[in-house]
């Protein structure tokens, strides 16, 4: 592992951090029904939740390994359908990972980089 790595490392669990934390600030309030028709705050939230699965493809598969409670394939494979619109999205999907996932998310993610 070279110096770097660490830093470079904590830098992208931050800004995965900030994406989710910004996924719970535009959502906050909302119903389902209220989400889906908000527009600004739906586009937003998608945004930050590609940008989460962009990141979690950044942390090296030996940290991922290691820190297997933290679900590192379901956030970069939540990406690439977001990203490229394959088929739609399913709203009832996407409300399940905002309500259900992302809270403990940035738990792990926070504890993760605490113990780095």
């Amino acid at each position: 592992m070279s110096e770097s790595e660490p830093r470079e490392r904590r830098f992208y669990l931050d800004d995965m951090i900030a994406f989710a934390d910004k996924v719970m600030t535009y959502t906050d309030g909302l119903d389902q029904q209220a989400f889906v028709a908000s527009g600004l705050n739906y586009d937003a939230t998608v945004r930050n939740l590609e940008l989460i699965g962009e990141a979690a493809t950044q942390i090296p598969g030996s940290v991922r390994r290691v820190h297997q409670n933290i679900p590192w394939w379901q956030m970069i494979a939540t990406r690439n359908p977001l990203i490229h619109g394959y088929l739609g999205i399913d709203n009832d999907t996407l409300w399940s990972i905002i309500r259900d996932d992302v809270p403990g998310l940035i738990q792990q993610l926070n504890d993760l980089k605490d113990h780095s």
